[in-house]
C-alpha cells in the first residue's frame, strides 16, 4: 500500500464548521469554480459521494464511507483499477483555527506505481490548497 500525504494547512475556522460543510459533498457546489477544469472534468456529486473524470485516469466515484464528527472524513474510491482511500482529517487548535492534512492510502501495483505517484502527490496537494481557501464560516450555515 502506497501512502501519500499533503503538507498541513492551518484553516481560520473551527473544526465543528469545517467538519460541517466537508462531510455534505453538496456544499461543493459553492467551490466548483475553483476546481481546474483542464484536470478534473465532469464533476457531479450528492450528499454522499463524487464523480469526476481525472486524465489520464477516467472517471473516479469517491464514497464517503466514514464520518467522525469534527475530526475525519474517510472515503474510497471506486471505478479505479487498483483500491485507493482518502482521508480529510481536522485537528482543531485554537478556537478559531484547525490544522487539516489529507492522506491517501492506495494499493499501487509497481508497474503503475512510477507513473501515478508524482500526479497523486500534486493532485493531493492541489485540493489541500483549495480546501484551506473555502470559506467555512460562511457555508457552515447553509
Amino acid at each position: 500500500m502506497a501512502e501519500y500525504i499533503s503538507d498541513i494547512k492551518t484553516i481560520p475556522y473551527s473544526d465543528q464548521d469545517i467538519f460541517s460543510v466537508l462531510s455534505d459533498l453538496r456544499k461543493l457546489d459553492l467551490i466548483k469554480d475553483k476546481i481546474p477544469q483542464d484536470k478534473i472534468k465532469d464533476f457531479s456529486y450528492d450528499q454522499d459521494s463524487c464523480t469526476v473524470t481525472v486524465d489520464p485516469i477516467g472517471k473516479v466515484r469517491f464514497v464517503i464511507v466514514e464520518r467522525e464528527p469534527n475530526s475525519t472524513i474517510k472515503f474510497e474510491a471506486e471505478q479505479l483499477p487498483f483500491k485507493l482511500n482518502l482521508w480529510i482529517q481536522l485537528k482543531q487548535s485554537a478556537t478559531e483555527e484547525t490544522k487539516m492534512k489529507l492522506t491517501v492510502k492506495a494499493d499501487i501495483n509497481a508497474f503503475l506505481k512510477p507513473m501515478i505517484s508524482k500526479p497523486l502527490q500534486n493532485g493531493l496537494d492541489k485540493m489541500a490548497e483549495t480546501l484551506a481557501t473555502i470559506p467555512y464560516g460562511d457555508l457552515a450555515e447553509k
